[in-house]
């Protein structure tokens, strides 16, 4: 199936570009048909103008000729007289000899000059070029070539795009498969916990226990949730932060070193609970790896008179200037294991969830990264 969509695309490009091929070949020779055309008018011209010198009485046929020409531009040099004459050029453009030689070098890199000869003898020179229909046409293989970029460009978008969507499909099925799948498991956990306190178990384990049960719940209702739109409301940035910090600081290795920096007030923004945490989780986690499982973490919150600002510092490895944009890219990774999808969906929770914007404020290479989550808060 795939192999028959891989060849259909394939033989689809080859297709357009032969089409392709065909008119511009076609146009190249319409325009060298219509170069000819000129070069024979202009020489019917030259000979008529040649009888005309001959014999200044000559009939009505030759002088019909030598009035024909009304569009082609042209520069009549006589050598006798030394002196130059001109059709179908503004007068204005032709006032001086250096723009006279400007069009006699223009004119001559389009066609050879005629020369009219009586005998040995060199009468008079004809230097002409384009007239405006070829010059038009010169331009018409380009435009069509833009065309044809843009309508290709436009298929490529489209192909990408439904590609996109069509993975994106896939991950959110898989998401609320994986939520369905955790659910059962977690009823009996819920279940074995009731079991556990009629035993008269250490009421702290169970107390933990139930804490991780919470946090299992949590998780699912974060897979149940992709694909479709979260419902934002009014939270405590500050205090959902602390929630956060607090739950991965107790489940992290003693090797980091956890700091938290938030204001004293409350901090209201539109938000997703679990989404805003999973994303908070995401970068921690990522930082953690960078610094391979030993340095500080620093989460911090400043506001200013619009927005909330978060920022996550790691003391890891860091980032190159090029690595920026792409680490939001799905499946970019810089670690030998891992699917390459926590940043993207960070992004994805943060800009199209909750209409903020999510970036590396600032990274230096084996110093650190600091990423920078910034949200609208309540006026």
């Amino acid at each position: 199936m795939l192999r028959n969509k891989s060849l259909s695309r394939w033989g689809f490009i080859l297709a357009s570009l032969i089409v392709i091929s065909l008119i511009l070949w076609n146009t190249y020779i319409f325009f060298n048909q219509l170069k000819e055309n000129e070069r024979t008018k202009m020489e019917i011209w030259a000979a008529a103008y040649h009888d005309l010198l001959q014999n200044p009485t000559v009939g009505e046929m030759i002088l019909t000729v030598i009035q024909s020409n009304t569009s082609t531009p042209m520069i009549l040099y006589t050598e006798k007289e030394k002196a130059y004459t001109h059709r179908n050029i503004d007068s204005l453009d032709i006032n001086t000899i250096e723009k006279k030689q400007k069009f006699i070098t223009q004119f001559s890199s389009e066609y050879t000059p005629i020369e009219i000869r009586n005998d040995d003898e060199l009468l008079s020179t004809i230097y002409y070029g384009n007239s405006p229909l070829i010059n038009k046409l010169k331009y018409y293989p380009a435009a069509l070539i833009l065309i044809i970029f843009l309508f290709i460009l436009a298929v490529y978008l489209f192909y990408k795009t439904s590609k996109s969507a069509e993975q994106n499909r896939l991950w959110a099925g898989m998401a609320k498969e994986t939520a369905h799948q955790i659910g059962t498991p977690l009823s009996s956990l819920v279940g074995w916990t009731e079991i556990l306190k009629s035993e008269k178990v250490n009421p702290e384990y169970i107390a933990e226990i139930e804490k991780d049960i919470s946090r299992l719940e949590t998780i699912t209702d974060r897979f149940s949730k992709i694909g479709s739109v979260p419902k934002l409301e009014q939270h405590d940035l500050v205090e959902e932060t602390k929630a956060t910090f607090q739950y991965l600081q107790k489940r992290t290795s003693k090797l980091i070193n956890f700091q938290l920096h938030v204001p004293q007030k409350p901090i209201y923004v539109e938000m997703n609970p679990q989404l805003f945490s999973w994303t908070i989780e995401n970068l921690v986690k990522n930082g953690i790896d960078a610094m391979k499982g030993k340095g500080s973490i620093t989460i911090s919150i400043e506001k200013n008179s619009k927005y909330a600002l978060i920022h996550i510092t790691d003391t890891g490895k860091g980032l190159t200037k090029s690595e920026f944009r792409r680490i939001f890219t799905p499946g970019y990774t810089t670690k030998k294991r891992g699917w390459g999808l926590g940043l993207s969906l960070a992004k994805r929770i943060i800009e199209e969830y909750h209409n903020g914007k999510i970036r590396v404020s600032k990274s230096i290479l084996n110093q650190g990264t600091t990423m920078e989550i910034s949200l609208k808060t309540e006026s």
